[in-house]
């Protein structure tokens, strides 16, 4: 039971970001804090959230497939099938617009939709609270995280969100090659070759997947359909945003799959083969898709097989078996 005087003094939590990625914005409305970063993580695992506590966020967000799922298209409480593939949870703490036509802004608006969602967890959050409030331990948690036992959804994301923040991912292969100068770890020749190929005009993946984030952030049409979907146009109601998505991270792309926003792609070789040679041109394709009238940059076998190992060095083991990102229930 909280005492009324009961000292609240959370403790800020410097997060670890390395020397090679660029600084992250946090809302001066939601300082990181280790109780804060706490409460997000049982959140985050909390099938209380859905409206008949079987889903949680990790439902379809899941540790081992580098947070993301492997369904095409994620189910609903009640049986509901999406229509776009759940997004991997990797270093969105830097993104700006969230989900793949950039609906939500900020992390905290993206950790609220789903709850209320019709055919995600279906919930309400009126009566989410009211079942987090009537627990043993979410009173005590909220309040060691923002000095108030009364519970409340803009808490309660925020603590998602702090949690979210949390997971970054900066310990493959590539960063440890590229930037950590990690003695004995250094590409070998198909790895080297394939990282010409990805920063070279030849398969010109770098203009989109640039930085030590491996996203733009920028939204694309990327030549998957003749007649695209509406993509970002539904967002912005501009026509020339027609079938543009947001650029994901490439980090632990090998973890991640199907791939795109409607997860049509189920392998690598399947993404390759489509900016090889499945380029569809469209009025909105992007003017980076410099070949998209000849179908693609039309890669060798062995070019896309050198290219795929390097996409392996993305991957991030410790990243996806950290403890600090695993079910606090189990």
């Amino acid at each position: 039971m909280i005492i009324e005087n009961d000292p609240c003094d959370p403790t800020p939590l410097n997060l670890d970001i390395p020397k090679h990625f660029p600084d992250m914005d946090i809302p001066e409305d939601n300082p990181t804090t280790v109780e804060g970063v706490k409460l997000g993580r049982f959140l985050f695992y909390e099938k209380k959230l859905s409206g008949d506590n079987t889903m949680s966020c990790a439902t379809c967000h899941i540790d081992k497939d580098g947070f993301s799922d492997k369904r095409q298209f994620s189910i609903g409480i009640d049986g509901s099938v999406g229509t776009r593939q759940a997004m991997a949870i990797i270093n969105i703490g830097w993104l700006d617009d969230l989900f793949w036509d950039g609906r939500a802004k900020g992390v905290e608006n993206q950790a609220l939709a789903p709850v209320e969602d019709p055919i995600e967890m279906k919930a309400n959050w009126d009566e989410v609270v009211i079942k987090l409030q009537n627990t043993d331990i979410y009173p005590t948690m909220f309040f060691d995280a923002f000095c108030s036992d009364t519970i409340t959804k803009e808490n309660a994301v925020k603590a998602i969100a702090q949690f979210e923040r949390t997971m970054i991912s900066k310990d493959s292969k590539f960063d440890h090659a590229l930037y950590y100068y990690t003695k004995g770890v250094e590409f070998t020749d198909d790895e080297s070759e394939g990282y010409d190929l990805f920063y070279g005009e030849r398969a010109d993946c770098f203009h989109c997947h640039s930085g030590s984030l491996l996203t733009d952030q920028i939204f694309h049409n990327n030549g998957l359909d003749a007649i695209p979907d509406a993509g970002l146009e539904k967002v912005t109601n501009n026509p020339s945003d027609k079938g543009r998505f947001r650029t994901p991270t490439l980090r632990n792309i090998a973890l991640t799959a199907p791939y795109m926003h409607d997860g049509r792609f189920n392998t690598l070789e399947e993404v390759i083969d489509h900016y090889s040679e499945g380029v569809h041109p469209s009025p909105t394709i992007d003017p980076l898709m410099k070949s998209s009238n000849a179908g693609g940059v039309h890669l060798s076998d062995e070019e896309k097989r050198k290219l795929i190992v390097f996409l392996h060095t993305f991957t991030d083991t410790t990243f996806i078996n950290n403890p600090a990102f695993s079910n606090p229930f189990e």
